[in-house]
């Protein structure tokens, strides 16, 4: 783990990413030492930064901590972490602002095979998305509201939760992003008012025409398809879904599926060379 550049596993107490969650955190995959979609994660994280006026970031520095960091480090999940710093009691902000940068690497979490070729069981959470468009579709530090989702089953039969906003349109998952395809048409949540703009969210919308719109539950129970999506797990098909079942073989997103697998392929030979 480097924190600020060096080898440490620990923060100061009054870091305000720990008293207050403010700051941002990015979740990489690792294929062979590369970090996958490394460019958009970074171009992210600066255009978040600067949404919450954080000072600019060094990405010079940040691509050289990330290649040391993942010099050997084979398949694993590098998370990078940006907080404002430390500072005193109460919510203002020091009126020098002196960010703090933590990258740590983690195991990959290496998930049943079926659940990418057979798909994966979903449940619809209780808990609530809140609306900020201030804060709509940044990866900041405060989940809260993902933890409460997650909480609400320990059934391993169970891999994902469906995040529905305080006026019950369908969001998102607890981890993930979720689309849905309906007569052949790919269709997603507007994130406006609350979730998180994936990075593969945004690499299917360079893939294929996708609608965004406000939908809700009986949507979803008339799709054709649906499957979620994030940075560790790539896309997993849902094949089942509060007792309704989906089948898509050959489908949208199987289409995706592998034209994913063949960019991140693609990403790991170019780093090589």
């Amino acid at each position: 783990m480097l924190v600020n550049g060096k080898q440490e596993d620990t923060i100061a107490i009054m870091n305000r990413g720990f008293q207050y969650g403010d700051g941002l955190f990015e979740t990489i995959e690792i294929l062979a030492n590369q970090p996958i979609f490394l460019e958009q994660h970074l171009q992210r994280l600066n255009k978040d930064s600067q949404r919450l006026y954080l000072p600019k970031i060094d990405l010079d520095l940040l691509h050289s901590e990330i290649k040391q960091l993942c010099e050997n480090a084979g398949d694993a999940v590098l998370k990078i972490i940006l907080t404002r710093g430390t500072g005193g009691r109460g919510y203002r902000q020091p009126d020098e602002i002196q960010p703090t940068r933590i990258l740590s690497l983690h195991p990959f979490p290496h998930y049943p095979k079926t659940y990418y070729s057979d798909g994966i069981v979903a449940r619809v959470c209780k808990t609530r998305l809140g609306l900020n468009p201030d804060l709509a579709g940044m990866k900041h530090l405060n989940r809260l509201e993902q933890v409460m989702a997650r909480a609400e089953w320990n059934d391993d039969t169970i891999q994902e939760g469906i995040m529905l906003d305080i006026n019950k349109r369908v969001i998102e998952g607890t981890m993930t992003n979720l689309f849905y395809v309906k007569k052949g048409t790919l269709f997603t949540a507007s994130l406006t008012l609350c979730g998180i703009t994936g990075i593969i969210r945004s690499w299917i919308f360079q893939q294929l025409p996708v609608i965004e719109h406000d939908f809700f539950i009986d949507d979803l129970r008339d799709a054709d398809e649906i499957f979620v999506c994030n940075s560790v797990i790539g896309i997993w098909n849902v094949r089942e879904l509060n007792g309704v079942h989906y089948y898509s073989e050959n489908g949208i997103t199987q289409k995706l599926q592998l034209a994913l697998e063949s960019e991140k392929q693609k990403q790991v030979v170019y780093a090589i060379k």
